[in-house]
């Protein structure tokens, strides 16, 4: 049986955080790494008490602060190397990604060949809601500029839910990944697709959180947007090959 594992990094998720995680173990055998950056809500409290439930299914890494999006997902990456599971998610705390669709995002790595499955916002329409309009217009322009500039075949860009054979993990060299922020989720697929990876988008319904903040800010989406210019012009001078 292949050894899943979703990773959910979280800062500040007490509202969220066993609801999610129940809510996953009911789903499916996944394993669940939470990257725990020191929330001073006590969201590492909640873990720690569900672990003595979930033994061996459930895991936290604890971080000193808030060190970025993409940093905690490569730590989270590189724990699952290193811990031989076969997939390795990535997934929201705060039911905006919906744990059903786990199911979805690992089959089309499974038994569809993808390397990398997207859960997409936008391949089959706009799946959105709750958002107010500014948001939905700002990200669904700003993953069509990025297609454009730089020429990745997927229509949602920023997206956060995704499922990675671990094999497409091994292949990137995590010290070459520059954006720790939203733009994070951009260099990851722009990479894994210049590496010659097969991406899948799986359409999913996208729901804004309801309880705890949202970590988006316009500074955010705004500095992912544009360091995609600076992407685009890494991307020329360098030699893309999969590390062996």
């Amino acid at each position: 049986m292949d050894k899943q594992l979703v990773i959910i990094p979280t800062y500040n998720e007490k509202e969220n955080i066993e609801n999610i995680i129940r809510t996953v173990f009911g789903l499916g055998d996944y394993h669940i790494l939470i990257v725990e950056d020191n929330s001073p809500d006590g969201t590492a409290d909640i873990v720690k008490r569900l672990m003595q439930e979930f033994p061996e299914r459930l895991f936290i890494e604890e971080r000193k602060g808030k060190l970025g999006l993409g940093t905690a997902y490569i730590h989270g990456f590189k724990w699952a190397l290193a811990h031989d599971y076969d997939y390795v998610f990535e997934m929201d705390a705060d039911f905006s990604h919906d744990p059903h669709d786990l199911a979805r995002l690992y089959r089309a790595c499974s038994e569809d060949g993808a390397d990398l499955a997207v859960g997409s916002r936008y391949c089959n329409g706009v799946n959105v809601l709750n958002w107010p309009m500014s948001r939905l217009l700002m990200s669904y322009y700003g993953s069509a500029y990025v297609r454009i500039i730089l020429g990745i075949p997927v229509h949602d860009t920023t997206a956060g839910f995704k499922c990675y054979k671990a094999d497409t993990l091994r292949a990137i060299d995590f010290d070459k990944i520059h954006h720790i922020g939203y733009g994070f989720q951009i260099e990851m697929k722009f990479t894994v697709w210049k590496l010659g990876f097969k991406i899948q988008e799986v359409s999913i319904i996208f729901k804004d959180r309801t309880l705890g903040t949202s970590k988006m800010s316009k500074g955010i989406f705004s500095e992912a947007i544009f360091g995609v210019i600076g992407l685009k012009i890494r991307s020329w001078f360098r030699k893309w090959e999969r590390v062996q």
